[in-house]
């Protein structure tokens, strides 16, 4: 605590606003958060500090690594790993603050990735990759709960979603499922939970609540292998998924721009569903769809966790406070394969569905008095007019009419805003 926070007290007491015994228990009661608070920049610091000492060893070690006997670099490459695992032991044990356990659980997890590395370079282990990259993770995966790191987490997620791109698609033998990245990802979620649980407005949960969806939208990709005609369901499915979570009570509280899912789970629909306003996209679906079962599989998992979590929202939320984004991926579900043999009627719907989407944004945003959403919502319609110029015959005059109206649409919504928002701000401080 600061003088001027003393002197806050001091005056507070002077005008018998509290008493001293209240003073007394006030100042206690800070002085013991900002000793429990953790000093953010030197976690930070603490981390880096982490990797460029690692980083040095292993440059050091490596100018003379040949000439070093087989029993010498044996030993060697296991010594990394034993002082990570004496530090993470120490910091456990001794109870100490979050940026030992960031610092220390950081040295530990790229130990031992280079212990493995090492002791199978020594002794001419052969391997792939991808099954070097799981055995790191799975002897990595307890930290996450034995020290609570962050920084363990985030490495962890990045590391099983580099894995399942090499196993999945830049192998050669591409027709392997990286089943393993779901096991990872059921055993990281209820890390991401507590931290929600614990403070879904810090900043850690902010950088998961961007990671993570990252993660599953890029990892998705290797699961579609033979089912082409399921990718854009696949696909569509998860990013309904993504926005329904993102409306989940736990996140309501929870900024715009610090709500990845919503944000990837909105965009994600409204790209892909712009794709399907053309009409050569319908005219290249086949008569019958072709898919292997784990397609199948995968695509009905992911719709039965959409409708859970969207059912979920609905039962906490009400539900007048559902919107089209919700329902966006049901509708695509319907058209996709009922409706996809009549290539007209598909591709109008479509467009009136991703229209009706730029309104129920700008109706949010309007509602929210949000302008970010009000202009996304202008901006869908904006890009579905101009997408229509290049398989439409409209006139050039037409055409230059329809930006004249936009153009207008964004300046006056804007300034209706502005307006209704400067007349509350006047009426409350009346």
């Amino acid at each position: 605590m600061g003088a001027k926070f003393d002197k806050e007290l001091e005056m507070l007491i002077r005008d018998k606003v509290i008493s001293p015994e209240v003073a007394e228990r006030i100042g206690e009661y800070y002085s013991t958060k900002d000793v429990e608070k953790p000093n953010r920049l030197f976690t930070i610091f603490g981390i880096f500090g982490a990797l460029l000492i690692g980083s040095g060893i292993i440059l050091m070690l490596a100018h003379n690594w040949d000439n070093f006997m087989r029993l010498t670099k044996t030993i060697i490459a296991f010594i990394p790993l034993i002082i990570g695992q004496g530090f993470t032991g120490f910091s456990i044990l001794k109870k100490k603050s979050n940026t030992w356990k960031e610092a220390s659980g950081t040295f530990l997890f790229f130990s031992v990735g280079a212990t493995i590395a090492l002791v199978s370079q020594i002794y001419n282990i052969p391997g792939e990759l991808g099954s070097f990259l799981l055995t790191w993770i799975i002897l990595c995966l307890p930290l996450i709960y034995v020290l609570r790191s962050h920084a363990v987490a985030l490495l962890l997620v990045i590391l099983s979603t580099y894995y399942a791109l090499e196993v999945g698609l830049w192998s050669y033998r591409s027709n392997v499922i990286p089943w393993w990245y779901v096991i990872f990802l059921i055993i990281i979620l209820p890390y991401y939970y507590m931290l929600l649980k614990k403070s879904v407005l810090g900043n850690p949960a902010a950088i998961f609540n961007w990671i993570l969806p990252i993660s599953i939208t890029i990892a998705l990709g290797t699961f579609i292998k033979h089912s082409e005609d399921l990718g854009f369901i696949m696909y569509i499915t998860l990013f309904g998924l993504l926005y329904n979570i993102g409306r989940l009570p736990i996140f309501s509280e929870v900024r715009t721009l610090k709500n990845g899912s919503l944000i990837i789970g909105s965009l994600g629909t409204i790209i892909s569903l712009m794709i399907f306003t053309f009409r050569w996209i319908w005219n290249d679906l086949p008569e019958t769809f072709e898919y292997d079962l784990h397609g199948l599989y995968v695509s009905l998992t992911l719709l039965l966790l959409s409708t859970l979590v969207f059912g979920y929202t609905v039962f906490k939320n009400g539900i007048r406070a559902i919107n089209l984004f919700q329902v966006a991926f049901v509708i695509f579900w319907i058209v996709y394969f009922f409706l996809s043999g009549n290539e007209i009627l598909a591709v109008v719907l479509m467009n009136i569905l991703v229209f009706t989407l730029g309104i129920s944004a700008i109706k949010i945003g309007v509602d929210k008095f949000n302008f970010g959403i009000l202009n996304y919502g202008l901006l869908i319609i904006s890009i579905l007019i101009i997408c229509r110029f290049f398989d439409t015959g409209m006139s050039f005059v037409v055409r230059g009419l329809l930006f004249v109206l936009v153009g207008a649409g964004f300046f006056l919504a804007n300034y209706v805003m502005l307006k209704k928002q400067e007349r509350i701000k006047s009426i409350k401080k009346m």
